[in-house]
């Protein structure tokens, strides 16, 4: 999918509607926002040249033009590879090979599409925090726990201290006791968990730096971190796509880790061989 619908969709709720206007002309004929000018737009969609500036940049561009010209090279990339391109959902009495390629598809499509949508300023940013931190806090609940668990077992490795509490209250606890310096992570897709939205709130205060990993767009927590992180995943009936959110927000730890590794690539490295051996010494061979 373009990163420009992906951006659409995703802060569509949180459209005026007059914006939504923009949005669902935008959304019903993509293909032709290329040959238009912002005065040909307003009077197809109904709505102010004002009104598609506004849109424009709630969708993360400077204006008009920027966004024609991201849309213009999203719809050649979906001339190209549109049968590549759309998400599928299970069906009743899929054929197993069936399922092995869809659920395959759709994870490596919502990695591609949170490629698409992900600030390379704000991975940097969060990298940087990270890197500097003197602790992390990872904070996440159900699935998103997992997610939070992998990110600590990683940063742990190459000697950051870090922790992930699977128990809501001393996730509450942990982040009252942060500091300036410190790190918390809010991990969440809908944006909208409350546990996790209670953490990262008290982590905030505390005046440690908060980054969040959701789906794009608005949300309660995406809207009190310092930084945002957004993945993109598929909008389907039984939910393959709750997997493939949680693949793309490990896709981001995945790239947190990296970063942050290749900061201090020696250091780190002495660290992972550290663990390395540390680990092999469980093995019975």
């Amino acid at each position: 999918m373009a990163g420009s619908i992906i951006k659409i969709r995703g802060i569509m709720n949180g459209l005026s509607d007059t914006e939504k206007k923009v949005a669902n002309f935008i959304l019903e004929y993509p293909s032709e926002i290329s040959d238009l000018s912002i005065g040909n737009m307003s009077k197809r969609c109904g709505a102010s040249e004002a009104t598609i500036v506004r849109f424009c940049r709630a969708v993360g561009y400077s204006g008009f033009k920027d966004f024609k010209i991201d849309i213009t090279r999203d719809m050649a990339y979906l001339e190209v590879n549109s049968k590549d391109d759309k998400y599928a959902d299970i069906e009743n009495g899929d054929d197993i090979d069936v399922i092995i390629k869809n659920i395959s598809n759709n994870n490596k499509k919502a990695i591609d599409n949170t490629s698409k949508i992900i600030s390379t300023k704000s991975i940097k940013e969060a990298i940087e925090a990270l890197d500097n931190s003197k602790r992390i806090e990872f904070f996440g609940v159900g699935a998103s726990y997992v997610i939070a668990l992998d990110a600590f077992q990683k940063f742990c490795r190459i000697n950051k201290l870090a922790t992930a509490h699977a128990d809501t209250h001393i996730q509450t606890i942990s982040a009252a006791n942060l500091t300036k310096g410190d790190v918390a992570v809010a991990i969440s897709y809908s944006g909208e968990t409350k546990d996790v939205y209670d953490a990262i709130n008290i982590a905030r205060s505390t005046g440690a730096t908060t980054i969040s990993i959701t789906k794009y767009g608005s949300s309660s927590i995406s809207d009190i971190c310092d930084i945002n992180l957004y993945v993109s995943s598929p909008e389907i009936n039984i939910r393959s796509g709750a997997t493939s959110s949680r693949i793309a927000q490990l896709n981001v730890i995945d790239i947190l880790f990296a970063g942050v590794a290749s900061k201090r690539f020696n250091e780190t490295q002495n660290y992972l061989e550290k663990t390395r051996v540390a680990i092999k010494a469980k093995k019975f061979k």
